[in-house]
């Protein structure tokens, strides 16, 4: 399951070496570059010049952000997702906080990223910048970490058979056989977490809190202070940065991704596998033979290891029947004591809203609430013919994902300003460009989904449905709805969570000096963060977070698992 690379036996260095060692040693500089103000003393409203020749540099700092939230991103949800699939007492747990932690917006992490990190690392920029990727890691992880879970929950039970007729552990098992399956819907989501990413960057590199501006130079607070000054030329000369940055991203990293996640694709009819210029070249370079050569041998030798030690990872059975040890206990003690204590400081900091403010808070959450659900059908309409036309045709899929990738990945929040300007003398006003924004943000989700589950279809069962001469309605009532329904579920899912998160960004708006908001429950944390009012700020994030968890708990959840039972 793993990708090998046809190389010859040529001695001469091929052009893409060079062109490979140029890359790294670029790389390098720049980081040196990016950390040469690390270890500074902090500035909380340096001065961002909104002049073109200074948007490389801010580009290169934000790329490098992603990055390193990405990264932890990835990590935490293999892992995350891997635990809540494979012990039901563990997913009690994780799969309602997974619902919790998305659904709680960017801002309210604001206060306990920063001022914990700033008091860290004191008069450092090293505490903001962490916060920064923090802020962005929390805008990316969630729907990689249901991707993961909903994956591994969805593994048809003759791949768990075939493992243990050959006698997998749990190693082997998770690397041969769960861990391939997850890795086309991993992919795009991957691709819809970088995309997020960019969404809240303007919201993570500057910001306001309890009266005090913070920011940090990057694209995003260069589009921030943009926006704010009502520069157009400037939006337009970011939006056009982040759009080559999008495109080079594509081709260098998530074309060759998709092309090789299609390699984990389980077929018994051979199929034309998706490539990409860069997998081409790549296949000729020596250095990449080395590092691959170098892999594959410690694959297979721990592969053979676990093989002989077969019995060296207990079962699920063996580990049921095991009882608690004195470290497990000691453990859970202290989880359970600071779950405890952070949730009683928590309920604390709500002791001084009134009644009225409790009434005010759950109105402006239904406010929000109907402006998400109008967000979340308008995208389910078009999301889902568009994103299984994609992910069956091949032709259509090498034209469309280069176009869709970028349209997901540019802030709407940069472009936010001009749709208030075209649309708030309309009849809608600043409610109907809320909605739009949220659009903007969360429609992506269910496409991106949607494109995996289509793509994830096995060829037999398409041609099966051509021998038995199906009707589009039939096809799509037997084949194609039963087969994305799981990803489908899971694209709603982190949807809903996201437009919630949106709420923040689009029922608050500072446009050349005027401040347009909607009655909703985003706008009220918006002034609360502003305000530095932590009891308005707990109180709204506590009422969204019962209203998520509800809607996935009692809606979402249910159809989830209803399509698990009737997959393909």
């Amino acid at each position: 399951m793993r990708l090998k690379f046809p190389f010859t036996k040529k001695n001469n260095i091929e052009p893409v070496d060079i062109f490979i060692v140029l890359i790294i040693l670029s790389f390098i500089y720049g980081l040196i570059r990016a950390g040469a103000g690390i270890g500074k003393e902090i500035s909380y409203s340096p001065q961002i010049f909104l002049t073109a020749s200074n948007l490389p540099f801010y580009a290169w700092l934000s790329i490098l952000r992603q990055l390193a939230a990405f990264a932890i991103s990835v990590v935490f949800s293999i892992v995350y997702g891997y635990i809540a699939s494979h012990y039901k007492k563990a997913e009690a747990i994780m799969i309602p906080l997974l619902d919790v932690m998305q659904s709680i917006p960017l801002l309210s992490f604001l206060p306990i990223f920063v001022i914990s990190l700033i008091n860290i690392f004191p008069n450092e920029r090293l505490g903001l910048e962490l916060a920064c990727i923090l802020l962005i890691f929390t805008s990316q992880v969630w729907n990689m970490a249901f991707s993961v879970y909903g994956s591994m929950k969805a593994i048809p039970k003759e791949y768990n058979e075939v493992a243990n007729i050959f006698n997998f552990n749990k190693f082997l098992k998770f690397f041969y056989v769960e861990l391939p399956a997850s890795m086309i819907g991993f992919v795009w989501n991957s691709m819809m977490s970088v995309a997020g990413g960019w969404f809240f960057l303007m919201a993570s590199e500057m910001f306001v809190l309890g009266g005090k501006d913070f920011r940090l130079p990057g694209i995003g607070s260069y589009l921030q202070l943009a926006a704010i000054e009502g520069n157009t030329q400037a939006i337009l000369m970011g939006l056009g940065t982040i759009i080559i940055i999008i495109v080079l991203i594509d081709q260098l990293i998530w074309r060759p991704l998709i092309a090789w996640a299609q390699k984990f694709k389980t077929e018994l009819k051979e199929e034309e596998v998706p490539t990409s210029t860069l997998l081409v070249q790549l296949n000729r370079s020596k250095i990449i033979k080395v590092i691959s050569n170098s892999w594959n041998n410690m694959i297979d030798g721990i592969t053979i290891k676990q093989l002989k030690k077969k019995d060296a990872i207990p079962s699920l059975q063996t580990q049921k029947k095991q009882k608690f040890s004195f470290t497990s206990i000691i453990i859970y003690s202290l989880l359970i004591l600071c779950v405890g204590y952070g949730s009683i400081m928590f309920f604390a900091l709500t002791k001084n809203l009134k009644v009225d403010n409790w009434l005010n808070i759950v109105l402006a959450d239904f406010f929000t609430l109907l402006r998400v659900v109008t967000a979340v059908f308008i995208s389910l309409i078009w999301t889902v013919p568009l994103g299984v036309a994609i992910g069956l045709n091949k032709k259509l899929a090498n034209k469309l994902e280069p176009i869709v990738q970028i349209f997901a990945s540019i802030p709407a929040t940069a472009v936010f300003p001009i749709i208030v300007m075209w649309l708030i003398n309309s009849r809608g006003g600043i409610n109907l460009a809320s909605i739009v924004l949220m659009l903007l943000g969360t429609q992506w989700y269910i496409l991106f989904n949607v494109i995996a589950g289509a793509q994830s279809i096995p060829t037999d069962l398409k041609e099966v449905s051509k021998i038995f001469k199906f009707r589009k309605l039939d096809k799509w009532r037997v084949l194609i709805l039963p087969a994305i329904m799981p990803q489908l579920i899971i694209g709603l899912i982190t949807a809903t969570g996201g437009a919630w998160n949106a709420s923040i960004v689009s029922e608050y708006v500072e446009f050349r000096g005027k401040i347009y908001n909607a009655n909703g429950i985003g706008s009220l944390i918006n002034i609360a963060t502003s305000k530095g009012d932590y009891s308005l700020l707990a109180g709204s994030t506590l009422i969204m977070i019962i209203t998520v968890v509800l809607i996935n708990r009692y809606i979402w959840r249910k159809i989830y698992w209803k399509s698990i039972e009737h997959r393909v």
